[in-house]
C-alpha cells in the first residue's frame, strides 16, 4: 500500500508533466506563424547579402560577361586580376590610404572625447554643467546649412587640409548623450570608494569608468568608423584642389560619373572606337571592384564588434 505522501508526490509529478506538456506542445497558429516568421527573415536575410554576393561574383567572373549583364547568381569564368589590377588604378591606393587613416584617427579621438566629456557631464560640480549640456544637444537639431558650414570651414583654414576629416568629428552629441546615459547607470559606490582613497577625477575614469565604458564605447567606435569610413562629401566638398587628399568613396564616386559618362556616349553615337569600348569595360568592372573593397573592411570588423553593440546600445538607452 502506498502512503498518502507517495499519492501526494505521484499527484505533484503527473500535475507537473501534464502542466509542461501543455506548455510546450505547439498548436495549429504555433506552426503557422512559426512558419512564416522563419521564412520572411530567410527571405529578409537573403534580400540584405544578394546585393554584395552580386557585386562579389561580379568582380571575380570574366569581364566580357559582366559587361553583357550576364553573372546574375553565380560566378562564371572565375578570376581576381580585377583586384590585382587595382594596383594600376591611379592615385587608389592614396585614397585607401586617406580613408584608412581618417577612420582609424578619427574614431580613436571621437571615443576618446565622447567617453571624456560624457563622464564630465555626469558630475554635479562641474561648473555650468546643465548649460553646457543643454547647449551641446542643441547642436542635434539645429544646422547652419551647407554654404555656412563651407564658410567656416573655410576660414577656419580646413579647405584642402587633412585636419577637416578629423576635428569636426571628434565632439559627436549623440555619442556624448549615450555615454553620459551608460555613465549614470554605473553605481556610484565604485566612484565614492575612490574619492575616499583620494583618486582624482582622471584616475577614476582612466581605472574605473573607461573599463566599464567598453560595451558603449565599442558601440560608438563602430557608428564613428562606418561614418568616417563611409564619408565623401566633406572629401568632394573641401579638397576639390588637393586629389591626394581625396578618400576612396570619393574616387568611388568619380569612377561612377565616369562610367555613366562613357555609358551616354556609347547610347549617343554608333561610331565609337574599340578603346572607348574598352575603357567602358574596364570602368564598369573597377566601379564594381572598388566598390566591393569600399565595403569589405567593414563587413570583416562589424561581426567582431556586435556583441559589444547590442549590450552598449541598450544599456546606454536605459535613462534619458
Amino acid at each position: 500500500m502506498k502512503t498518502a505522501q507517495e499519492k501526494l508526490d505521484e499527484r505533484a509529478e503527473r500535475q507537473y508533466r501534464r502542466t509542461h506538456k501543455e506548455k510546450f506542445v505547439l498548436k495549429p497558429r504555433d506552426i503557422v506563424f512559426s512558419i512564416f516568421n522563419y521564412l520572411f527573415f530567410i527571405l529578409f536575410t537573403i534580400a540584405c547579402f544578394f546585393p554584395f554576393y552580386y557585386l562579389f561574383i561580379n568582380t571575380i567572373s570574366d569581364n566580357s560577361l559582366v559587361q553583357k549583364g550576364l553573372i546574375n547568381f553565380y560566378p562564371v569564368g572565375i578570376h581576381f586580376d580585377n583586384y590585382a589590377a587595382l594596383r594600376s588604378v591611379n592615385d587608389l591606393f592614396q585614397s585607401f590610404l586617406v580613408s584608412i587613416s581618417r577612420t582609424v584617427i578619427g574614431t580613436a579621438l571621437m571615443v576618446l572625447a565622447s567617453a571624456f566629456v560624457g563622464y564630465l557631464v555626469t558630475k554635479p560640480e562641474m561648473w555650468g554643467r546643465k548649460i553646457w549640456y543643454r547647449l551641446l544637444v542643441i547642436t542635434m537639431y539645429f544646422n547652419a546649412g551647407m554654404i555656412p558650414w563651407y564658410m567656416n570651414m573655410s576660414m577656419l583654414g580646413l579647405t584642402n587640409n587633412y585636419m577637416a576629416y578629423i576635428i569636426p568629428g571628434i565632439v559627436a552629441p549623440y555619442n556624448i548623450i549615450l555615454v553620459k546615459t551608460y555613465i549614470e547607470s554605473i553605481p556610484q559606490e565604485l566612484e565614492e570608494s575612490a574619492e575616499i582613497d583620494g583618486a582624482s577625477y582622471m584616475t577614476i575614469f582612466r581605472k574605473i569608468i573607461w573599463p566599464l565604458c567598453k560595451p558603449i564605447l565599442a558601440t560608438i567606435a563602430i557608428f564613428g568608423a562606418v561614418g568616417n569610413w563611409n564619408s565623401f562629401q566633406d572629401s568632394l566638398i573641401l579638397m576639390q584642389s588637393s586629389p591626394n587628399l581625396f578618400t576612396l568613396q570619393h574616387r568611388l564616386y568619380i569612377y561612377l560619373n565616369q562610367a555613366s559618362n562613357l555609358s551616354s556616349l556609347m547610347s549617343s553615337s554608333s561610331n565609337v572606337n574599340t578603346s572607348v569600348i574598352q575603357s567602358m569595360l574596364n570602368g564598369k568592372v573597377i566601379k564594381y571592384t572598388i566598390s566591393m573593397v569600399t565595403v569589405l573592411p567593414i563587413l570583416i570588423v562589424y561581426p567582431f564588434m556586435q556583441r559589444y553593440f547590442e549590450s552598449g546600445i541598450m544599456l546606454g538607452a536605459v535613462k534619458g
